[in-house]
Protein backbone atom coordinates (compact mmCIF):
# COMPACT_ATOMS: atom_id res chain seq x y z
CA UNK A 1 0.00 0.00 0.00
CA UNK A 2 1.53 3.69 -0.88
CA UNK A 3 2.46 5.81 2.13
CA UNK A 4 -0.28 8.29 3.49
CA UNK A 5 -0.67 11.38 1.18
CA UNK A 6 1.52 14.44 2.20
CA UNK A 7 0.38 18.09 1.68
CA UNK A 8 1.85 18.88 -2.08
CA UNK A 9 4.34 22.22 -1.81
CA UNK A 10 3.18 24.68 -4.92
CA UNK A 11 4.65 27.40 -6.33
CA UNK A 12 4.62 30.63 -5.38
CA UNK A 13 4.55 33.62 -7.74
CA UNK A 14 7.18 36.37 -7.70
CA UNK A 15 6.15 39.22 -5.28
CA UNK A 16 5.28 42.33 -6.58
CA UNK A 17 7.77 44.30 -4.79
CA UNK A 18 10.53 43.09 -7.22
CA UNK A 19 9.18 44.69 -9.93
CA UNK A 20 10.75 47.81 -8.75
CA UNK A 21 14.57 46.40 -8.94
CA UNK A 22 13.86 44.43 -12.17
CA UNK A 23 12.59 48.02 -13.44
CA UNK A 24 15.82 49.69 -12.08
CA UNK A 25 18.12 47.34 -13.15
CA UNK A 26 16.75 47.92 -16.77
CA UNK A 27 17.24 51.64 -16.51
CA UNK A 28 21.01 51.29 -14.84
CA UNK A 29 21.87 48.68 -17.93
CA UNK A 30 20.55 51.00 -20.16
CA UNK A 31 24.14 53.48 -20.19
CA UNK A 32 25.94 50.34 -19.46
CA UNK A 33 27.20 48.26 -22.83
CA UNK A 34 27.18 44.75 -22.49
CA UNK A 35 30.42 43.13 -21.92
CA UNK A 36 29.27 40.32 -24.24
CA UNK A 37 27.43 39.96 -27.52
CA UNK A 38 23.61 39.07 -26.79
CA UNK A 39 21.05 36.88 -28.42
CA UNK A 40 18.07 38.79 -29.80
CA UNK A 41 15.00 38.39 -27.64
CA UNK A 42 12.15 36.46 -28.81
CA UNK A 43 9.32 37.92 -30.28
CA UNK A 44 6.11 36.88 -28.25
CA UNK A 45 2.91 37.00 -30.47
CA UNK A 46 -0.79 35.62 -30.63
CA UNK A 47 -0.54 32.62 -32.37
CA UNK A 48 2.13 29.57 -31.79
CA UNK A 49 5.25 30.70 -30.13
CA UNK A 50 8.74 29.48 -29.72
CA UNK A 51 9.54 29.24 -26.37
CA UNK A 52 12.94 27.80 -24.69
CA UNK A 53 12.99 25.04 -22.02
CA UNK A 54 16.80 24.37 -20.54
CA UNK A 55 18.13 22.47 -17.81
CA UNK A 56 21.42 23.63 -16.75
CA UNK A 57 23.51 21.69 -13.48
CA UNK A 58 25.10 24.42 -11.47
CA UNK A 59 27.06 22.30 -9.29
CA UNK A 60 26.60 24.97 -6.64
CA UNK A 61 25.93 22.16 -4.09
CA UNK A 62 29.28 20.63 -5.04
CA UNK A 63 30.98 23.85 -4.41
CA UNK A 64 29.30 24.27 -0.80
CA UNK A 65 30.03 21.83 2.21
CA UNK A 66 27.63 22.59 4.73
CA UNK A 67 23.71 23.25 5.38
CA UNK A 68 22.77 26.90 5.08
CA UNK A 69 26.22 27.99 3.18
CA UNK A 70 24.49 28.22 0.37
CA UNK A 71 21.53 30.47 1.52
CA UNK A 72 23.96 32.50 3.14
CA UNK A 73 26.39 33.35 -0.47
CA UNK A 74 22.91 34.06 -2.37
CA UNK A 75 21.97 36.83 0.48
CA UNK A 76 25.46 37.76 0.40
CA UNK A 77 24.94 38.81 -3.63
CA UNK A 78 28.78 38.34 -4.65
CA UNK A 79 29.54 35.28 -5.07
CA UNK A 80 31.31 34.38 -7.79
CA UNK A 81 30.39 31.17 -9.12
CA UNK A 82 26.74 31.97 -8.40
CA UNK A 83 27.04 35.13 -10.56
CA UNK A 84 28.73 33.63 -13.48
CA UNK A 85 25.68 30.84 -13.25
CA UNK A 86 23.27 33.68 -13.43
CA UNK A 87 25.43 35.51 -16.15
CA UNK A 88 24.70 31.93 -18.65
CA UNK A 89 20.70 32.32 -17.73
CA UNK A 90 20.72 36.20 -18.57
CA UNK A 91 22.78 34.81 -21.66
CA UNK A 92 20.63 32.26 -22.67
CA UNK A 93 17.38 33.61 -21.06
CA UNK A 94 15.09 30.64 -21.59
CA UNK A 95 11.60 31.16 -20.82
CA UNK A 96 11.63 27.98 -18.09
CA UNK A 97 14.72 26.58 -16.84
CA UNK A 98 15.10 23.32 -14.17
CA UNK A 99 18.30 24.01 -12.26
CA UNK A 100 19.81 21.46 -10.60
CA UNK A 101 22.18 21.02 -7.69
CA UNK A 102 20.39 23.77 -5.85
CA UNK A 103 20.03 23.28 -1.96
CA UNK A 104 16.83 23.16 -0.84
CA UNK A 105 15.81 26.16 2.05
CA UNK A 106 13.51 24.44 3.95
CA UNK A 107 15.72 22.08 5.60
CA UNK A 108 17.60 24.76 7.50
CA UNK A 109 16.20 26.03 10.59
CA UNK A 110 13.74 28.00 10.89
CA UNK A 111 13.83 29.18 6.79
CA UNK A 112 11.06 29.50 4.49
CA UNK A 113 11.28 26.92 1.44
CA UNK A 114 11.29 30.22 -1.19
CA UNK A 115 14.17 31.89 0.52
CA UNK A 116 16.66 30.70 -1.57
CA UNK A 117 14.79 31.05 -4.57
CA UNK A 118 13.77 34.42 -3.67
CA UNK A 119 17.49 35.50 -3.28
CA UNK A 120 18.30 33.69 -6.45
CA UNK A 121 16.51 35.95 -8.45
CA UNK A 122 16.63 39.02 -6.83
CA UNK A 123 20.32 39.04 -6.01
CA UNK A 124 21.62 37.61 -9.08
CA UNK A 125 19.12 37.08 -11.65
CA UNK A 126 17.80 40.22 -11.63
CA UNK A 127 20.94 42.07 -11.48
CA UNK A 128 23.13 42.86 -14.28
CA UNK A 129 26.10 40.21 -14.30
CA UNK A 130 28.85 41.72 -16.34
CA UNK A 131 27.08 43.74 -18.50
CA UNK A 132 24.03 40.84 -18.91
CA UNK A 133 20.52 42.07 -18.97
CA UNK A 134 18.74 40.77 -15.83
CA UNK A 135 16.11 38.38 -16.23
CA UNK A 136 13.01 38.13 -14.54
CA UNK A 137 11.48 35.09 -13.26
CA UNK A 138 7.83 35.51 -12.01
CA UNK A 139 7.15 32.07 -11.09
CA UNK A 140 9.30 29.24 -9.39
CA UNK A 141 8.81 26.10 -7.71
CA UNK A 142 10.90 24.25 -5.14
CA UNK A 143 9.80 21.54 -3.26
CA UNK A 144 11.92 18.96 -0.47
CA UNK A 145 14.45 16.28 -1.85
CA UNK A 146 15.58 12.96 -0.23
CA UNK A 147 19.16 13.75 -0.70
CA UNK A 148 20.52 14.32 2.64
CA UNK A 149 17.55 13.18 4.59
CA UNK A 150 19.37 10.39 7.02
CA UNK A 151 17.75 6.58 6.58
CA UNK A 152 18.54 5.37 9.85
CA UNK A 153 19.87 2.35 7.89
CA UNK A 154 23.76 0.74 7.27
CA UNK A 155 22.47 1.26 3.04
CA UNK A 156 26.09 0.72 1.90
CA UNK A 157 27.03 -1.99 4.15
CA UNK A 158 29.76 -0.20 6.10
CA UNK A 159 29.01 -0.67 9.25
CA UNK A 160 27.77 3.02 9.64
CA UNK A 161 24.73 4.61 9.32
CA UNK A 162 25.22 8.26 9.44
CA UNK A 163 27.36 8.87 6.25
CA UNK A 164 26.29 10.69 3.40
CA UNK A 165 26.11 7.17 1.56
CA UNK A 166 22.78 5.85 4.59
CA UNK A 167 20.98 8.86 3.53
CA UNK A 168 17.72 8.10 1.13
CA UNK A 169 19.82 10.36 -1.65
CA UNK A 170 23.33 10.89 -1.54
CA UNK A 171 24.07 14.07 0.69
CA UNK A 172 26.11 15.23 3.55
CA UNK A 173 23.42 17.49 4.84
CA UNK A 174 19.61 17.25 3.90
CA UNK A 175 18.34 19.33 0.87
CA UNK A 176 22.25 18.91 -0.71
CA UNK A 177 21.04 18.72 -4.41
CA UNK A 178 18.18 20.01 -5.19
CA UNK A 179 16.34 21.68 -7.72
CA UNK A 180 14.45 24.26 -8.79
CA UNK A 181 12.37 25.68 -11.52
CA UNK A 182 12.16 29.39 -12.71
CA UNK A 183 9.62 29.88 -15.04
CA UNK A 184 8.07 33.21 -17.08
CA UNK A 185 4.93 31.42 -17.63
CA UNK A 186 2.61 30.71 -14.56
CA UNK A 187 2.64 27.49 -13.07
CA UNK A 188 -0.21 25.26 -12.92
CA UNK A 189 -0.42 25.01 -9.07
CA UNK A 190 -3.67 22.72 -8.91
CA UNK A 191 -1.71 20.36 -11.61
CA UNK A 192 2.02 20.13 -9.77
CA UNK A 193 2.90 16.42 -9.07
CA UNK A 194 6.22 15.61 -6.76
CA UNK A 195 7.02 11.68 -6.37
CA UNK A 196 9.35 11.97 -3.37
CA UNK A 197 7.93 9.44 -1.53
CA UNK A 198 6.99 6.87 -4.24
CA UNK A 199 8.71 3.43 -2.78
CA UNK A 200 11.52 1.62 -5.18
CA UNK A 201 9.76 -1.83 -3.95
CA UNK A 202 5.91 -0.24 -5.72
CA UNK A 203 7.34 -0.24 -9.12
CA UNK A 204 6.41 -3.73 -11.28
CA UNK A 205 9.69 -4.79 -11.92
CA UNK A 206 12.17 -3.03 -10.22
CA UNK A 207 15.81 -3.76 -10.82
CA UNK A 208 16.30 -3.98 -6.76
CA UNK A 209 19.82 -5.08 -6.22
CA UNK A 210 20.77 -8.70 -4.79
CA UNK A 211 23.54 -9.10 -2.51
CA UNK A 212 26.46 -11.11 -4.76
CA UNK A 213 27.21 -13.44 -1.28
CA UNK A 214 23.57 -14.82 -1.93
CA UNK A 215 21.81 -16.63 -4.87
CA UNK A 216 18.53 -14.57 -4.05
CA UNK A 217 17.29 -11.76 -6.10
CA UNK A 218 16.38 -8.00 -5.10
CA UNK A 219 17.93 -8.72 -1.17
CA UNK A 220 20.56 -6.68 -1.00
CA UNK A 221 18.19 -4.08 0.98
CA UNK A 222 16.15 -5.63 4.11
CA UNK A 223 12.61 -6.10 3.72
CA UNK A 224 12.44 -3.06 6.66
CA UNK A 225 14.56 -0.83 4.66
CA UNK A 226 12.20 -1.36 1.47
CA UNK A 227 9.09 -0.13 2.96
CA UNK A 228 10.89 2.88 3.54
CA UNK A 229 13.32 2.86 0.80
CA UNK A 230 12.19 6.05 -2.06
CA UNK A 231 12.51 5.68 -5.34
CA UNK A 232 13.96 8.98 -6.39
CA UNK A 233 17.32 9.89 -4.98
CA UNK A 234 16.27 14.00 -5.10
CA UNK A 235 12.59 13.67 -6.33
CA UNK A 236 10.30 13.53 -9.80
CA UNK A 237 8.60 16.74 -10.10
CA UNK A 238 5.45 17.10 -12.93
CA UNK A 239 5.55 21.24 -12.86
CA UNK A 240 3.05 22.33 -15.85
CA UNK A 241 3.48 25.76 -17.52
CA UNK A 242 0.69 27.70 -18.99
CA UNK A 243 1.39 29.31 -22.10
CA UNK A 244 -1.39 30.97 -23.70
CA UNK A 245 -4.34 28.25 -23.84
CA UNK A 246 -1.81 25.15 -23.65
CA UNK A 247 -0.28 24.00 -21.04
CA UNK A 248 3.32 22.02 -20.70
CA UNK A 249 4.47 19.97 -18.38
CA UNK A 250 8.17 20.30 -16.91
CA UNK A 251 8.99 16.81 -15.90
CA UNK A 252 11.93 17.21 -13.67
CA UNK A 253 14.73 14.58 -11.85
CA UNK A 254 18.35 14.25 -11.55
CA UNK A 255 18.65 10.76 -10.70
CA UNK A 256 21.38 8.95 -8.70
CA UNK A 257 24.47 8.75 -10.86
CA UNK A 258 25.13 4.83 -11.93
CA UNK A 259 28.55 4.80 -9.91
CA UNK A 260 30.03 4.73 -6.50
CA UNK A 261 28.49 1.33 -5.99
CA UNK A 262 29.99 -2.20 -5.79
CA UNK A 263 28.98 -5.70 -7.46
CA UNK A 264 25.45 -5.18 -6.28
CA UNK A 265 24.97 -2.29 -8.63
CA UNK A 266 22.56 -0.66 -6.32
CA UNK A 267 22.93 2.86 -8.23
CA UNK A 268 22.91 2.00 -11.56
CA UNK A 269 19.59 -0.23 -10.85
CA UNK A 270 18.40 2.47 -9.06
CA UNK A 271 19.63 5.17 -12.17
CA UNK A 272 17.62 3.32 -14.43
CA UNK A 273 14.55 2.64 -12.43
CA UNK A 274 14.56 6.57 -11.56
CA UNK A 275 14.78 7.64 -15.60
CA UNK A 276 12.39 4.18 -15.93
CA UNK A 277 9.29 6.29 -13.60
CA UNK A 278 9.10 9.05 -16.39
CA UNK A 279 8.78 6.26 -19.21
CA UNK A 280 6.28 4.96 -17.40
CA UNK A 281 4.33 8.16 -16.77
CA UNK A 282 4.34 8.90 -20.14
CA UNK A 283 1.70 6.22 -20.71
CA UNK A 284 -1.55 5.26 -18.96
CA UNK A 285 -0.91 1.72 -19.50
CA UNK A 286 2.27 1.71 -18.01
CA UNK A 287 1.62 4.18 -15.11
CA UNK A 288 -1.47 2.59 -13.13
CA UNK A 289 1.19 1.80 -10.05
CA UNK A 290 2.21 5.17 -9.23
CA UNK A 291 1.39 7.33 -7.00
CA UNK A 292 2.21 10.72 -5.85
CA UNK A 293 2.31 12.38 -2.89
CA UNK A 294 -0.70 12.89 -2.62
CA UNK A 295 -1.72 10.17 -3.16
CA UNK A 296 -2.94 10.35 -6.76
CA UNK A 297 -2.40 7.44 -9.10
CA UNK A 298 -1.57 7.22 -12.64
CA UNK A 299 0.68 9.24 -15.37
CA UNK A 300 0.67 11.78 -17.72
CA UNK A 301 -2.96 11.86 -19.82
CA UNK A 302 -2.87 11.05 -23.53
CA UNK A 303 -1.97 13.58 -25.64
CA UNK A 304 -0.35 16.27 -22.96
CA UNK A 305 2.21 17.89 -24.18
CA UNK A 306 5.65 18.21 -22.22
CA UNK A 307 9.63 18.48 -21.81
CA UNK A 308 11.80 16.52 -20.20
CA UNK A 309 14.32 18.51 -17.82
CA UNK A 310 17.13 17.41 -15.66
CA UNK A 311 20.68 15.77 -15.47
CA UNK A 312 19.87 11.81 -15.98
CA UNK A 313 23.52 10.74 -15.24
CA UNK A 314 23.03 8.80 -17.95
CA UNK A 315 25.08 8.86 -21.72
CA UNK A 316 23.19 6.40 -24.14
CA UNK A 317 26.28 5.15 -25.25
CA UNK A 318 29.13 6.01 -22.81
CA UNK A 319 29.75 5.46 -19.28
CA UNK A 320 27.88 3.12 -16.74
CA UNK A 321 24.38 3.93 -16.92
CA UNK A 322 21.98 1.56 -18.67
CA UNK A 323 18.40 3.12 -18.35
CA UNK A 324 18.48 6.62 -20.92
CA UNK A 325 17.57 4.59 -24.28
CA UNK A 326 13.99 4.59 -21.92
CA UNK A 327 13.64 7.70 -22.49
CA UNK A 328 15.78 8.93 -26.06
CA UNK A 329 13.74 5.48 -27.81
CA UNK A 330 9.92 6.35 -26.14
CA UNK A 331 7.59 6.63 -28.91
CA UNK A 332 5.83 9.97 -27.28
CA UNK A 333 9.38 12.01 -27.42
CA UNK A 334 10.59 13.99 -29.62
CA UNK A 335 14.22 13.34 -30.91
CA UNK A 336 14.40 14.75 -33.93
CA UNK A 337 17.12 17.13 -33.36
CA UNK A 338 20.29 16.29 -30.63
CA UNK A 339 21.67 19.19 -28.88
CA UNK A 340 25.08 20.16 -29.68
CA UNK A 341 28.28 22.40 -29.43
CA UNK A 342 31.43 22.93 -30.92
CA UNK A 343 32.95 22.93 -27.54
CA UNK A 344 32.37 19.52 -26.64
CA UNK A 345 33.90 18.54 -29.83
CA UNK A 346 37.19 20.96 -29.75
CA UNK A 347 37.14 19.40 -25.80
CA UNK A 348 37.68 15.73 -26.92
CA UNK A 349 40.93 16.54 -29.01
CA UNK A 350 42.55 18.89 -26.21
CA UNK A 351 41.78 16.16 -23.30
CA UNK A 352 42.13 12.69 -25.37
CA UNK A 353 42.53 10.17 -23.11
CA UNK A 354 39.44 8.16 -22.53
CA UNK A 355 37.15 10.30 -24.49
CA UNK A 356 38.61 9.50 -28.04
CA UNK A 357 37.98 6.16 -27.03
CA UNK A 358 33.91 7.11 -26.54
CA UNK A 359 30.67 6.10 -28.93
CA UNK A 360 28.61 8.92 -28.75
CA UNK A 361 29.05 12.04 -30.93
CA UNK A 362 31.40 14.14 -28.76
CA UNK A 363 29.34 17.52 -30.20
CA UNK A 364 26.51 15.69 -27.87
CA UNK A 365 28.58 15.90 -24.56
CA UNK A 366 27.21 18.12 -22.02
CA UNK A 367 29.64 17.29 -19.04
CA UNK A 368 33.03 17.71 -18.88
CA UNK A 369 34.06 14.62 -16.36
CA UNK A 370 37.82 13.96 -15.42
CA UNK A 371 37.34 10.11 -14.71
CA UNK A 372 34.98 8.73 -17.19
CA UNK A 373 35.23 11.37 -19.76
CA UNK A 374 32.76 13.69 -21.27
CA UNK A 375 29.73 12.38 -21.39
CA UNK A 376 25.77 13.42 -22.62
CA UNK A 377 24.00 13.48 -19.40
CA UNK A 378 22.04 16.69 -19.84
CA UNK A 379 18.67 16.33 -21.10
CA UNK A 380 16.10 18.66 -22.64
CA UNK A 381 13.28 16.13 -24.53
CA UNK A 382 9.94 17.23 -25.76
CA UNK A 383 7.23 15.83 -26.48
CA UNK A 384 6.25 14.36 -30.14
CA UNK A 385 3.95 16.95 -30.44
CA UNK A 386 6.06 20.18 -29.89
CA UNK A 387 8.16 21.08 -32.98
CA UNK A 388 11.63 21.23 -32.22
CA UNK A 389 12.79 24.49 -34.16
CA UNK A 390 16.11 24.69 -32.68
CA UNK A 391 18.26 23.25 -30.08
CA UNK A 392 22.05 23.53 -28.23
CA UNK A 393 24.61 22.85 -25.59
CA UNK A 394 26.04 26.23 -24.33
CA UNK A 395 29.72 25.00 -24.53
CA UNK A 396 31.94 27.59 -25.94
CA UNK A 397 35.14 27.28 -27.62
CA UNK A 398 38.56 28.06 -25.45
CA UNK A 399 39.26 31.15 -27.26
CA UNK A 400 35.46 32.56 -26.70
CA UNK A 401 35.22 34.92 -23.47
CA UNK A 402 32.16 32.46 -22.45
CA UNK A 403 34.67 29.67 -21.75
CA UNK A 404 35.74 30.77 -18.42
CA UNK A 405 32.15 31.75 -17.39
CA UNK A 406 31.07 28.55 -18.07
CA UNK A 407 33.90 26.60 -16.45
CA UNK A 408 32.11 27.54 -13.22
CA UNK A 409 30.13 24.15 -13.47
CA UNK A 410 31.13 20.83 -14.67
CA UNK A 411 28.06 20.46 -16.67
CA UNK A 412 26.80 22.93 -19.31
CA UNK A 413 23.20 24.26 -20.19
CA UNK A 414 21.31 22.76 -22.65
CA UNK A 415 18.31 24.19 -23.98
CA UNK A 416 15.50 23.41 -27.19
CA UNK A 417 13.56 25.83 -28.52
CA UNK A 418 10.06 24.57 -29.07
CA UNK A 419 7.34 25.91 -31.17
CA UNK A 420 4.13 26.03 -28.82
CA UNK A 421 0.44 26.39 -29.57
CA UNK A 422 -1.39 28.87 -27.20
CA UNK A 423 -4.95 28.40 -28.45
CA UNK A 424 -7.20 25.31 -27.79
CA UNK A 425 -4.40 23.53 -25.95
CA UNK A 426 -4.68 21.26 -23.17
Amino acid sequence: MPPPPRPTRLVRPRPRAALAAVVASLLALATTPAALAQPPEREVGPGPQTVRFATYNTAFSEFRSAEGEFLADLRAGDDTQIGAIAQVIQYQRPDVVQIGEFDYAGAVDGEDEYAAPDAFRTNYLEVSQAGEAPIHYPYAFVAPVNTGVPSGFDLNRDGETTGPDDAWGFGWYEGQYGMLVLSKYPIVEEQVRTFQHFRWSDMPGALLPSDPATTDTGDWYAEEVLEEFPLSSKSHWDVPVRIGGHVVHTLNAHPTPPAFDGEEQRNVRRNHDEIRLWADYLRPSTSRYLYDDDGQHGGLRPGASFVILGDYNDDPCDGDGVGIHQLLEHPRVNTRVTPSSEGGVQQTELQGGINLEHDCPPEHDTADFTGPGNLRVDYALPSADLQIEDAGVFWPLVDDPWYEVVDQSDHRMVWVDVRVPTRNGR
